[in-house]
């Protein structure tokens, strides 16, 4: 299966680095693909005129195929009195450091199902790959994409999203467990989370749908891709294990904090964002997450996290970030990405 994958997506090695809004970089993309793996750029929160400079910097950089990240969520509806009574629910963490939350808040970005400027530069662009997070858009952007060449890949975290992902006729299936750091996939999170782990739902998907998947959760090193590919996976993608690649835009406190025993301690939150997404556990765990919180949607909820992060760093506070981590994330190594896709693929041949 591990050659299937590989000749699906033009790469060498069966390793994905996964996309990481925020974290990845057109440096740290080039590098993995240049190493024989697939890069990725996460542009779910970037503009069209963004992703166009990310595209031609990373295309500078390498002429390996590398995968484009988008968020397929449904579009935020605003409610303005929820919103307001968020806004007053973040009031007392704002005063901490001098600060007022925002008199309104914002949609930071749209939803790709929602984003028809998008669309047009990537078929104008023609990426080699092209990968889905929250859902999927509609039968017509899918068939637009396929025409152009581009090879699609979906997130799903339980057997009705993946067999959604396959009755769509997308190329892979990405089984993204519930070890995995950033947000959780769930096309409904209205409809919870089955919360279910990475190699128990590689074997599901393996067993229950023909199409080649990718094992994305709680995978840090060639062990953890050995096992994924023995239970069936024709690829495992990483996320938390680059961050401290050189190459990453990781700045130095969420550095710091990945180096030490915070890192043994993740938990899965939707008070950053407005989706459920898992991190390294901070206030915004402890302390703003509570019952009965008025959260807004998503992302509009990102736009009172986002500020009150920038008004807490601003004082030297960090407890606010938005430091997503996956379960290993004690495992990480701080290695240039050319030289840990060497080391994972000398440990998974191992």
């Amino acid at each position: 299966m591990s050659h299937q994958v590989c000749r699906l997506l033009g790469i060498q090695h069966p390793i994905i680095q996964a996309p990481m809004a925020g974290v990845s970089t057109p440096q740290l993309a080039a590098a993995v693909s240049n190493a024989g793996g697939l890069g990725s750029l996460g542009i779910g929160a970037s503009s069209v005129e963004q992703v166009r400079g990310l595209i031609a910097e990373t295309r500078s950089l390498t002429s390996r195929p590398f995968n484009l990240n988008l968020f397929c969520h449904r579009p935020a509806q605003s409610d303005a009195v929820r919103e307001a009574a968020w806004l007053e629910h973040l009031r007392p963490f704002f005063a901490e450091f001098g600060a007022n939350p925002p008199a309104a808040l914002r949609e930071p970005y749209p939803s790709f199902v929602a984003d028809p400027a998008m669309l047009e530069l990537l078929l104008a662009e023609r990426p080699a790959v092209v990968s889905f997070h929250f859902g999927l858009p509609d039968a017509e952007t899918l068939r637009a994409l396929k025409a152009a060449g581009i090879v699609l890949l979906a997130s799903a975290t339980n057997l009705d999203e993946a067999r959604q992902v396959e009755e769509a006729g997308i190329d892979g299936l990405i089984a993204q467990g519930v070890e995995a750091g950033g947000h959780r996939g769930l096309f409904d999170p209205a409809q919870g989370d089955a919360g279910i782990g990475t190699l128990a739902l590689v074997r599901l998907f393996v067993r229950h749908t023909r199409l080649p998947v990718i094992a994305a959760g709680g995978i840090m090193d060639g062990a953890g891709i050995a096992a994924a590919l023995v239970l069936g996976a024709g690829a495992a993608q990483l996320g938390t294990a680059f961050i401290l690649c050189p190459e990453s835009s990781a700045n130095a406190a969420y550095r710091e904090a990945l180096q030490s025993p915070r890192a043994q301690h993740t938990g899965i939150t939707a008070a950053i964002s407005g989706r459920p997404a898992r991190g390294l556990v901070n206030r915004m765990h402890r302390e703003v997450d509570v019952p009965g919180a008025p959260l807004p949607d998503y992302p509009i909820a990102y736009d009172a996290g986002k500020a009150l992060h920038a008004a807490a760093s601003a004082k030297g506070c960090h407890d606010f970030a938005a430091h997503w981590a996956g379960q290993g994330a004690s495992l990480a190594r701080a290695l240039p990405a050319a030289e840990l896709v060497k080391v994972l693929v000398e440990e998974w041949q191992q």
